[in-house]
This record gives C-alpha cells, structure tokens and sequence, in this order.
C-alpha cells in the first residue's frame, strides 16, 4: 500500500502497529503492561559464535547420528522414504538432559524422564559467566545464521540445491545476560523459545537447563531454580543444524522471538487456556473455557478465577465493555501441582468468525484474571473467534452454515531474501498478495509456523491447515527429524495443539506429508492412529488427516483419517500421455475411487499441480496440450535453467492449473485444493539442481507475480473483471514465426486483437481455462484483448512492444514506516523505456544506494539461478524488474532516500518516511 495523505496514514498505521506488535496481545499471552506477569522480549544483545567446521565444534552433543553414505538430494520430491538406520552411542550425549523439558506433554506421567544427576557442559568456557564473547558476531533476533552468505554453486557442494546452496548446517552458539531484579525473588521465570533451528540446548549460569530438538516446535524452560537475583544471568544456547537434514531450506539459528516470561508462583499455565464454542448460530453460541492454573509455590492457597470477554476490534484494540463474564470461582490451589477449571456461558448475538469476501473475521478476547486476598496475581488474554465450521462428504466444507470453497495455496516458512527470520511486515506482504490471489486458505507446508503469522490469518480471514511434520519414523533425508520421532511425537504434537488450538483460522490438524509409513500398512496404520488419537485428547473440535500421495483406498493408512487429503492423486500422477514415460508413482485420477471407499469422508486436494515457470520466461515451441512434464527443449531451458510461463509445464510428478481444474470441477464433492505453492521458497529447486530456489510458486521469490497468478486469479476471483496476455510482445527474433498468445480472464470469451486487426474471438469450453490463440505470427507492435461476459464487455489488457530501456523507475509499497528496526518497506525498481513501459526482457545490471536512517538488507529479482548473495546492491533485473528491501535504524526516524543507477540508463531515486 501506498501512503499519500495523512488520513492515508491514519487508515494503515494502527494495523502496522498491531502487526509489529502482535506478541503484546494476540499469543494468547498477557498484556505486558500487566504488573503480576511480564513478558519481555529479549531479542536484541546477543553474541553469535558459529564453528567454520561443522565435523569441527564441541562434544556437547544431543544424540549420536547415523553416517551419512548418500548425500544425493537431487531426489523427486515423491520418492519413496526409507527406514531409520539405527546407531549406538560411543560418547557421552546431553538427551537425558534435554528429554525431561518435554514432560507436560506427556499424557502419562510414568512415561516423564527423570533428569539424571550432573551437569554437562558446566566446564565448557562458552557457557561461564566469565568468558569473553566480545569478538563474537553481535546479533538480533530473529536470526538466520545462512541467509547473509554466499551460495555454494556446482554439484559437489557441502550444501546442494535440495536444502538451497546456503550454509544452514552447522553448530554455533548464542550468549546473552538476564539481568533479574533482587524484586523478582519468589516469582516464576521462564524462556520461551518460539522456534530454534534445531536441537537446542540451554544453560543458564553454567546449568544444563533444557532444550528442545524439533526446529519449528515453540517451547519453555522454566529458569527459576538456576538464577541469581539482583545481577546478570548468563545465558547459553548451542544450536546443532544437521546436513542433510531437510528436503528445502530450513535456515539456522534461533530464527523466531525469544521472550523472558514473568509469573507469580500461582499462574496460568503455558498456553493454558482452550476455548471451544457449540450450538452456533447468528442468535446464539455457547462458550466452554479450560483454564489451567499453575502452582509453583510450597504452601496451599486459596484463590480466585475471572474470566470477561470483550470484543476485538478490527485494529487491534479492546472494546470499552464486558459483552460477557464467565461466573466467577473461587478454588484451594495444592502447592507443587496444577488445576484445571472448567466454565460455560451463553452469549447472545455473537459476532460470527468467518472468511471473507461473504464473511467477517469478528474476534473477541478473553480476559482471565486470578485474584488472591483480594490482589489480582495474574492476567491472561486469549483472543478467539466463534465460528461454526463443518464437513460434509458430498457438499464440502462449511463455516457458519455457509459452503466455503477451499481455494488455497501451500506455503514453507521462509521468507525469501530474508530467509527463515521471521519478521511480521514481510509474512504480511505475503498474505496481502494471496489476498489479492484470491486465496482464502493456507496449508503450512509442512511444519508449525510462527505463531504471529497465524494472528494474521485470524485477523485476515484466511483459512488455515496446520501441519506438524514432514516425517514419521521413516527418513526422507539422512539426518531429518525421523531421528527424534519416536520419542518427540507426542510432545510436539500436544505442544502444537496447545498453542494454536484458540486461533479460528485453523480448521484442521494435520500430522504428516507423504510420510514413508504410507508404504508399509498396518504398522503405519497404527502410528498415524496415535497421532490422531493425541490431537483428539488436546482439541476435540477439529478433524486431524495427514496427507497422502501414495496410500490408495484399500490400504490401511487413509482408514485412519477423518478427512482425507490426497497429494496429486485427485488429478493423477504421471498418467496421461505425456507422462507415460517417466519413472516413480503412477496413478490414474483417483477422486472417486477415495470417494466411493470412504462415502462419509470429506475430501481435501491438500497438495496439487506443482506446476514450474520462471516468471517472464517463454520458450518456444509451446507444448499443443493442457499439461506436460518439464523436458529438454519443450517447456525447459537446461542451458540457462529456466522453465517456460506458458504455464503448462509441470514437475515429473505434476499437473498443470488446467487439468487440476477440470478434474476437481469434475468431483464436485471435493471441497477444494491447495495449490503447490503460492509462493517461489529456498531450496528444491525442480527441474534444474544447479539452482537455489524452487520454480513452483504463483508469485516468485521476490514476491513479482508469474503468469499463473492471473490463471488462479480469474478462477478465485470471478467477481474480478480481469484479462491477462501472455507472452509479452519483444519478440525481434521471431518476425514472422508462430508465437502462441493465451489470455486468461474471469470473463468466458474474449477477442484478441493485432495492431488493431482482429485474431478471431474464442469462447471457454467445457472444463477449458484459458484462451489460446496458437497460429498468432509475430510482428511488432500492439497486442489487445477484450474479454466478454455473458455477451457484455468485461475486462481489457493491451500490452505493447516497447522501445530500448532509457532509464530506471523506483516504486516502494509504502511510503512511510515504523523506525523500530524491524519493518520493512519493499522497493521495486523496474527498467523502462522512453515511454515509461517495462521492457520485459530487460537484464540489466542495477547498483542500490540508501541514504537516511535505514539500510538495505537484501536485494533479489525472482531468478531462481541466481546465486548473488541476497546482502548484495549490485543485482540484475530479471526479465524487467528487481527488489530491494528496506529496514529502518531502531529508535530513528527521518527520510530515506533509495537510488537506483545502472550503466547508461537514466538513475531513479524514492523516499521513504521513518516515523516514530
């Protein structure tokens, strides 16, 4: 968005606020302007140490791993998992240690570890409060230790294109002091970690602490036995990455927020509330809240429990009165252990939870205070929605009684240029553009997010699939998190539950993608039922499903699973005749087959087309049909690595937008699809290896919109008036030879038109998605379409064939930002002619400047066989357009000034305003 006027900045500026600040209110976590509980960010002043040998570092170990005999990861994404290879320990490891943080997750409690006597590591220098780290690296957090450094380019690389060519593995070290008041004695204090990258390990003052393994779990140690009052607190976190440990770019280091929380003894527990709704109507809706309540003190005591309700506004802000109470109790806490209390209200007229453009995303939040001797000792918020949502096996999927279509895209957790960081204006960017798309659902491919992205969902309306895990006890990678399954399951997965349960985005728990233990029956069949039956103890309101490539009807896994998500199976899987062949699953169109076996099961397109293009590429000859598989001179350039935006071109195992479309719009009963992906992501870069990031997304890398965003947009959006042509008309190698023109529109037929002459006008068939006009002969010039529904003029594109570049253009998404040191303004820079037009197949070399209070922290252009690192200002355009992404200084506030040169052409310059 752009800012022009001051009633333009008061509209955005409170959202922005709330954005950057959505820790404070929306984690289900108390106001930090609550006195009797305190969470405090502690993100900034930390030292950064990572070792230059990842064979090289300490042996403060986790867990012993299995040796690595095949570092290949130029693997189909649909190939085959195989099982763990087991090993035994030859040195002294931490587990035993670490094993125990986890044991509020588990259900049993004569299953929880018992921490064995020691400390290991107390001697190792880089947990002392004495050691000097001033030569260490001085960092922030969020923190990605790779995304700064250079690319690894070839084949024999420590890092191949599978994990993207970044230095992510590795062992390193992050230190900083608590300084903790002589007047926090007898509270409670904890360290929330919301997520590490991975198998982190804590000490606190020279104590083993505890720790955690899974990269993307969020979780907390309780510090409070280990700390000295009324001075610094040292503290250690050792982060262990494996190579060869993910299927795409993980990133590494302590990559989301970390928070130091603040209780009094008697507290709600950690992610301690739940609330459900039933009985959902426009007129009525029935309340249940769970309350759990922590005593960490050493006498009984009597206390108090409030629970209000208010609403949340759509900026952010809480409504001036109670619209609700829970009856207020009052219960004996027993020193050392835990309450759970049980409420229910009814609340007339509730503002009903649902996704836009039909629906609202109303909020409210509950307020939860403890009261002891008549002094309030906690406060806890938990925002939520009340919404009804529902499955049916023949109609789909419902919210508030409403059929909503599931028109969604899959989404990994990096953040392009930025990397796995997490930083909220960034994640936003990208939900604003899906919802531009028309997306309205998120699968979270394939591992938890942070949770500040899914208060965005909330708060944008957007439906939300919430996954946990890549792999089971089978390994799809040598080193990935099979190694830690077994005896982490039910942490993660009840730690997950737990956190994100209260979120009104989420409409389904899924547990696994394409796990290896689809191959092997009844065993699998059981694991995939203990999953299952654990998110059912921890939220009985939503269904669980994992989703499946490979597993058929008469296979026990998808006996399992209350909805069924199937991974390209819906359309096939290399069955039709220009697939035939290829190598690896083969399967025919397998909706009914699932549909007739399970008659009560709803079913999910979780996964489909992965459909390739390199934005703005087009290469000739263009396959006749709807979908092709990516080869050598037909939708693929080996030399250059680039794939055609024709947009009909596929990985091996793939579909093009056209067939998935035809085939769901064929089986009504489906209650829609997740696309792969919405956006370009690090890491598997499919079809060519040499590169660093994928081909698969809708928007590219950068965030520039490919080709197949308007395909998607002119079915997701049919309310749109909307017309697209592709390719772009710079062809001056291509006088007189075929170029094929193909218009996608929300319309149903449009007519093309040459320099003014008319092409002919062409009608959507049946199950037909685009107009193709593929005898076009190429001259220079005007090419125009005019698009058509039910027989009235509907939308129009005209693109042109532009003159030499002359100069360089800057735009930037907003004018003015927040000088917290966190948000970001995006800026584009595009190569234009004399007449202001993009050239769409310019390459030029561009060189970035800021002056002002704020830096560029990363540049990129969409290419996925670039391999400049992303800190660069020296960058090309790719066909037409970079990016540069712009961070204010903390605590400064001024005009920047962007400028852009590059040889030859006219310089371009853009301000930004940093505002305090």
């Amino acid at each position: 968005m752009t800012m022009k006027t001051k009633k333009d900045k008061a509209s955005w500026y409170p959202l922005l606020v709330i954005t950057l600040l959505l820790s404070s209110l929306w984690s289900c976590q108390p106001s930090p302007q609550s006195p009797p509980r305190e969470r405090i960010s502690i993100n900034d002043n930390w030292r950064f140490y990572k070792y230059e040998n990842i064979e090289k570092t300490d042996n403060l170990i986790y867990d012993v791993r299995p040796e690595i005999t095949d570092t290949n990861d130029d693997k189909q994404a649909d190939s085959k998992p195989t099982e763990a290879v087991e090993v035994e320990a030859t040195q002294e490891t931490l587990k035993a240690w670490i094993m125990p943080t986890g044991n509020r997750f588990i259900k049993d409690p004569t299953k929880h570890y018992t921490r064995p006597k020691g400390n290991p590591g107390k001697d190792f220098p880089f947990v002392q409060s004495d050691f000097d780290d001033q030569d260490w690296q001085a960092v922030e957090l969020p923190h990605d230790w790779a995304i700064e450094e250079p690319f690894y380019a070839g084949w024999d690389t420590p890092v191949g294109g599978g994990m993207g060519r970044l230095p992510s593995p590795g062992v390193a070290w992050y230190r900083r002091t608590l300084d903790i008041s002589t007047a926090d004695q007898g509270k409670s204090i904890f360290l929330d970690i919301d997520g590490a990258m991975s198998y982190a390990m804590v000490w606190i003052n020279g104590q083993l602490a505890g720790g955690w393994p899974y990269g993307y779990s969020s979780w907390r140690l309780d510090l409070t036995p280990y700390l000295h009052y009324g001075g610094p607190n040292q503290l250690a976190i050792r982060i262990d990455n494996p190579a060869h440990s993910s299927r795409w770019y993980p990133g590494g280091g302590i990559y989301r927020n970390v928070w130091l929380v603040k209780t009094e003894p008697i507290h709600i527990a950690q992610w301690g509330t739940s609330i459900r709704t039933k009985d959902v109507s426009a007129s009525q809706a029935t309340i249940l809240l769970d309350v759990t309540i922590d005593h960490d003190g050493n006498e009984n005591q009597n206390i108090a429990i409030q629970t209000d309700i208010f609403v949340l506004n759509e900026d952010g802000s809480i409504g001036d009165k109670t619209v609700a109470a829970f009856a207020k109790k009052a219960i004996s806490m027993t020193a050392q252990n835990s309450s759970t209390i049980q409420s229910t209200l009814t609340l007339d007229n509730p503002r009903l939870w649902g996704p836009p453009p039909t629906q609202s995303p109303n909020r409210y939040v509950a307020i939860t205070t403890l009261t002891s001797g008549g002094q309030t000792i906690d406060e806890y918020r938990t925002p939520f929605g009340i919404r009804a949502i529902s499955y049916d096996a023949d109609k789909g999927f419902f919210v508030n009684g409403e059929k909503v279509y599931l028109k969604g895209v899959n989404q990994h957790h990096d953040l392009g240029a930025l990397g796995a960081a997490f930083n909220a204006r960034a994640a936003e960017r990208q939900l604003e553009m899906l919802k531009e798309l028309g997306c309205n659902a998120i699968r979270m491919a394939h591992n938890p997010p942070a949770p500040e992205l899914l208060e965005m969902t909330d708060r944008m309306g957007f439906l939300v699939i919430d996954e946990m895990y890549d792999c089971w006890a089978r390994k799809k990678t040598p080193h990935d998190f099979h190694l830690i399954f077994p005896e982490w399951h039910e942490q993660d997965l009840r730690a997950l539950v737990r956190r994100d349960r209260n979120h009104p985005s989420i409409i389904l728990w899924s547990t696994g993608n394409e796990v290896g233990e689809q191959y092997t029956g009844e065993e699998g069949a059981k694991i995939a039922m203990r999953l299952r039956e654990i998110v059912n103890e921890e939220d009985p309101t939503r269904p669980t499903s994992a989703s499946m490539n490979y597993a058929k009807p008469g296979m026990p896994l998808p006996e399992t699973m209350e909805v069924l998500n199937l991974n390209y199976q819906g359309e096939g899987i290399r069955n039709a005749p220009a697939y035939a062949h290829l190598k690896g699953i083969n399967t025919s169109p397998l909706y009914p087959r699932f549909h007739q076996a399970f008659p009560d099961k709803v079913i999910i397109s979780s996964e489909n087309a992965a459909a390739l293009s390199s934005r703005g590429t087009y290469l000739f000859p263009v396959n006749e049909g709807i979908s092709a598989p990516i080869s050598d001179g037909l939708g693929g350039d080996p030399k250059t690595g680039y794939v055609s935006s024709y947009e009909l071109y596929t990985a091996d195992f793939g579909s093009s937008a056209d067939k998935v479309f035809a085939t769901i719009d064929q089986h009504p009963y489906v209650a829609g699809g997740f696309v792969w992906s919405g956006w370009d992501y690090l890491g598997e870069p499919t079809p060519y290896y040499l590169s660093r990031s994928s081909y698969f997304g809708l928007i590219d890398l950068a965030g520039f919109k490919k080709d197949r965003f308007y395909l998607y947009q002119s079915r997701w959006r049919p309310e749109l008036p909307m017309a697209h042509i592709l390719p772009h008309w710079n062809w001056s190698d291509r006088l007189g030879k075929i170029t094929p023109v193909h218009v996608f529109t929300s319309g149903d037929e449009a007519e093309l038109f040459l320099n003014g002459e008319s092409l002919g006008r062409k009608k959507k068939g049946a199950y037909e998605y685009r107009l193709r006009w593929d005898d076009v002969l190429y001259e220079p010039g005007e090419l125009k379409v005019i698009a058509y529904r039910d027989g009235k003029e509907w939308a129009e594109e005209t693109i042109k064939t532009t003159d030499s570049p002359t100069q360089l253009t800057l735009t930037t998404d907003r004018q003015s930002i927040l000088g917290d040191g966190k948000d970001l303004a995006f800026v584009t820079v595009a190569v234009t002619d004399q007449n202001g037009l993009t050239v769409p197949n310019a390459m030029n070399d561009i060189t970035f400047s800021i002056e002002g209070p704020g830096e560029i922290v990363a540049t990129d252009n969409g290419d996925p066989t670039s391999l400049v690192a992303f800190p660069s200002l020296e960058r090309k355009a790719f066909n037409g357009v970079a990016l540069a992404i712009v961070q204010p200084n903390k605590g400064q506030a001024g005009t920047i000034t962007i400028k852009a040169v590059s040889s030859g052409l006219k310089n371009a310059e853009v301000t930004i305003e940093v505002i305090q």
